[in-house]
Order: C-alpha cells, then structure tokens, then sequence
C-alpha cells in the first residue's frame, strides 16, 4: 500500500512539474519591449515588438504551452483560436494583461471549447511586421492531454 501511495505522489509531481514547466513558457514570452514604427499603410506609428533572446531562442521550436481558450468572434473554427496565459476574465482582450500573453492557435486537430487550462503543444512563430496578427502564433498545435 505505501508503495502505491508513493507511485501516486511521484506520479503527481511529475505531472506538475511538466505543466509548471508549460506555464513557464509564458514567463519567457514576456521578454519583450515595444518600439514605435510608422505605418504606412494606417499613416501613423504603431508598437512594434522586439523580442529578447530567450524569445527568439523559442522562434521555430516546438514548445508545450498551458492556458485558456479565449472566445474570440471572428475565429473560423476550433482549429483556429486565441489562447491566453490567462482565464478570459483577465486576459489581454479584457484589459487584464499585456499582448504578450496572448497567442494565435492553428491546430492539427480541433480543440473543444473549454474553461479549464489546457495544454498545447506546436510550433512557435514571432510576429513583428503584420499588425493583423498577434506577436506569438503557435502553428501545427495539438492539445496535450494529462492523465
């Protein structure tokens, strides 16, 4: 019996250290500072992102990623979404948090709809020259599901 309850306690803290580790992500994508650029095309400046070191070390990779599905009219389907570090109550679009906790979703699969955190796992983009898109898109992604 100590034996089980100790698989179950070591099973426990592995799978919060991985989702900590996901939510980690989030700290490092805030690495960012903004400058301004004149926009040609809307004829005044805009904040342009410039990523630190440690985001650019991301561009390209496959990273895992926990936050929440954030309900954004405009968005085709479940494939495609905004997801943030944050509940949708707090998040950027609420006026809760900065554009750094906030990303772009394109999934292999669809993703259903839900309130809790999730885990995504998918190819992370930067995004500094198209004002249509947000900073950070994560392509290919997949929902990470945990037992």
């Amino acid at each position: 019996m100590r034996y089980l309850i100790l698989l179950c306690m070591l099973g426990l803290s592995v799978a919060g250290t991985a989702q900590s580790a996901a939510a980690s992500v989030w700290q490092d994508l805030a690495k960012v500072s903004y400058e301004k650029k004149y926009d040609e095309l809307l004829g005044f400046k805009v904040d342009v992102p410039v990523f630190g070191q440690d985001v650019k070390a991301l561009e390209g990779k496959v990273i895992e990623i926990s936050g929440y599905i954030v309900p954004v009219e405009g968005y085709k389907s479940h494939n495609e979404f905004v997801f943030s570090a944050y509940p949708y109550n707090m998040c950027f679009f609420c006026g809760g948090a900065g554009p750094e906790t906030v990303m772009e979703v394109t999934a292999k699969e669809p993703v259903k709809y839900r309130t809790e955190r999730i885990t995504l796992r998918g190819k992370l983009k930067l995004n500094n020259d198209n004002i249509n898109q947000l900073m950070y898109i994560l392509e290919d992604a997949e929902q990470v599901l945990t037992k």
